[in-house]
């Protein structure tokens, strides 16, 4: 049967978004956007910092780095475009920064514990900057029109985290996507690493378990009733989980044009991005060519606040990794 080039064309730009939403959702993950929607070019938010300084030597910033922060978000409701939310309540439970530098070929992802301590902004109705608070980092999506001006506020405060270093380009999800291509790709199949009773006693500690459905978003977003409730150990489900559905989404893409196009038509109200195909599909390119070099998190701790769990990132640990990733020895 053939298939007109309109209709081709449909299909590689469906396969070019799913290798996003692929990429995004993995621990390589979600870097979804399947029409450009005029949200234009990702504003510079942060000034770019000439010299850095640890352990009494000068760095300077590489050369050819590009980063992209990956968002998750805690709730179901889909902000339409044309909406402006100033009531937005959405929080980024989930957040990767990835990391990619052009020019020794690599990739890193950087894991953000949600209840990290960070600076925040509280903006105004028109999206400028009226305080800086310390609060949990996943409270600063909570500012903005529950879109771009709100992914752009994570941005800055994931920037600010790491010593200023620059965040180009965003991309969120709601959470309810993760259902959808997990029974898209049949399931995937994980070890419980956690006592789920009373939370979902299908989930066995130990047991080989294949996901499906609310029974995935469940494993994965779980913390109350669960013997350790902190989300540095929610954390870990998280990567198991998305490695397992990297490796699935993957074999599916490759068997059936179907199920590209149908998979997209499904998870695109999800997704708010600053990137249009076209560039999307240069970044698809890339994590081909590209070393994966695996998945980092911030060292620190947790602590019981006033009202909440509170992270508190090791501000050593953090510069070293931060000297490691973006910069180099002065010459």
């Amino acid at each position: 049967m053939k298939i007109n080039r309109e209709r081709k064309n449909k299909i590689l730009h469906a396969c070019i978004i799913l290798f996003a939403v692929t990429f995004v959702l993995t621990g390589v993950l979600l870097l979804l956007e399947l029409w450009d929607r005029g949200q234009g070019e990702f504003p510079e938010q942060v000034t770019e910092v000439t010299y850095f300084q640890y352990n009494g030597q000068e760095y300077e910033p590489k050369e050819g780095l590009e980063t992209f922060l990956v968002m998750g978000l805690d709730k179901f409701e889909v902000v339409e475009e044309d909406t402006v939310a100033y009531n937005n309540d959405k929080q980024a439970d989930f957040l990767l920064l990835m990391v990619f530098d052009n020019q020794a070929k690599t990739c890193t992802a950087i894991q953000i514990n949600r209840d990290t301590m960070a600076d925040v902004h509280v903006l105004g109705v028109d999206g400028s900057r009226i305080d800086t608070v310390t609060k949990q980092i996943n409270l600063s999506h909570t500012y903005g029109n529950g879109r771009g001006v709100s992914c752009r506020n994570v941005a800055n405060s994931v920037s600010s985290l790491l010593g200023d270093v620059s965040v180009d380009h965003y991309v969120s999800m709601t959470m309810d996507a993760i259902p959808i291509l997990n029974d898209q790709v049949g399931g995937v199949t994980v070890e419980v690493l956690d006592d789920f009773t009373g939370v979902d006693d299908t989930l066995v500690k130990g047991q080989t378990v294949k996901l499906q459905g609310e029974q995935a978003l469940r494993y994965i977003r779980s913390r109350k009733g669960l013997e350790d409730s902190s989300n540095v150990n929610r954390m870990k489900r998280q990567q198991q989980y998305i490695q397992a559905l990297y490796e699935q989404l993957l074999d599916s893409m490759s068997q059936s044009e179907e199920f590209v196009v149908d998979t997209v038509l499904m998870v695109e109200k999800h997704i708010v991005s600053d990137r249009t195909p076209n560039q999307l599909q240069e970044l698809a390119q890339k994590m081909r060519a590209y070393e994966f070099t695996g998945i980092r998190t911030l060292e620190g701790e947790s602590v019981k606040g006033e009202q909440y769990m509170e992270f508190h990132v090791d501000e050593e640990a953090t510069k070293a990794m931060v000297a490691e990733l973006f910069y180099q020895l002065k010459d």
